[in-house]
């Protein structure tokens, strides 16, 4: 197995990043009374009685109307409730809640001018972690009313979203599996233990197109095409991922046995520059094509078994509040 990072051509990422769409300074928009929205998982967020007196306090005292409060259901985990507080007329969509919450809220977010605030809540909060954005909520507050934006990519997967990382194969099982009370316990260290579950499940046999880049083909445990770099627990898998780039990293993991685990591992934990046992690639489109049906996720999120993996890059797509200081 090669250790290679390959990338698509320079002229062509320079060329993105000329045209993609810039950022918003926060000197732009600090101070400027915005109409706002908050969708809040009841499910995940305790106190929620709380969370809005404080949070709409936070809000009318720098000037801003009061927000509109909705809440996820079962039904629609913050998909429809994102594109209702946009049809009126919110600027901002606090999301308080999971990834899971964060991923639903962000397909009802792409391609409008309402910026994304995200409000910590869940076991990964990786899309947070990876922007820096704290997880203490008056602070995470703080950053919108602050005026900080930055459009990021999204991917596009079967029409939906994500904005964090899409996986096919062992990353997706990993998730499927997880004991949702044993999360609610350890949090990240679940994810842990469904994976030594995993380890010795069979191969895929994959062919991975991305861009105009020959096609690659491997035996592989997962494959994750990814926006950021971060895993749960700080682990810097992808560390020249960027989220504004127009492109994304694809990783194909091809392990054989438990040593080759521990070599993957150390790499990443180690930051060599060649991970052993794992190759990079970097694009646009990019289509992941197997022998078989495998688990697939978005972000966290199980989506319905599938052989293929066919992710598009929609750059710049989604605003999110950030802080700029």
């Amino acid at each position: 197995m090669s250790d290679n990072v390959t990338r698509a051509p320079v002229a062509a990422a320079v060329a993105h990043r000329q045209t993609r769409p810039v950022t918003t300074e926060p000197a732009a928009r600090a101070n400027q009374s915005q109409r706002s929205a908050v969708i809040v998982n009841p499910n995940r967020v305790t106190g929620v009685d709380e969370l809005r007196a404080a949070l709409d306090q936070q809000v009318i005292d720098a000037g801003w109307p009061v927000p509109v409060w909705l809440e996820t259901t079962a039904e629609d985990p913050g998909t429809g409730q994102a594109r209702q507080a946009v049809a009126d007329g919110a600027e901002v969509v606090f999301v308080a809640g999971g990834d899971g919450t964060v991923r639903a809220c962000i397909e009802g977010l792409a391609g409008t001018d309402a910026a994304l605030a995200v409000l910590p809540g869940g076991t990964g909060n990786l899309l947070a972690g990876n922007l820096a954005i704290p997880s203490k909520t008056a602070d995470g507050v703080q950053i919108a009313l602050d005026g900080g934006r930055q459009a990021v990519d999204v991917g596009e997967v079967d029409g939906q979203v994500f904005a964090v990382m899409a996986g096919m194969g062992l990353d997706a099982a990993m998730v499927d599996d997880a004991p949702t009370a044993l999360k609610a316990r350890v949090g990240a260290l679940a994810y842990v233990y469904s994976a030594l579950k995993h380890l010795a499940d069979n191969e895929m046999r994959v062919e991975v197109r991305v861009d105009d880049l020959p096609v690659l083909r491997r035996r592989a445990s997962s494959v994750l095409v990814a926006n950021v770099g971060q895993l749960q627990g700080g682990v810097n898998l992808l560390p020249d991922a960027e989220p504004d780039s127009g492109q994304m990293e694809v990783a194909v993991l091809a392990p054989r046995n438990l040593g080759h685990w521990v070599q993957l591992a150390l790499g990443v934990l180690l930051r060599r520059k060649r991970v052993p046992n794992m190759e990079i690639l970097r694009g646009s489109r990019i289509v992941v094509t197997s022998d078989r049906q495998h688990p697939r996720q978005l972000d966290g999120d199980v989506i319905e078994p599938s052989d293929t993996l066919d992710v598009t890059v929609r750059p710049g797509a989604l605003w999110v509040c950030v802080d700029q200081s």
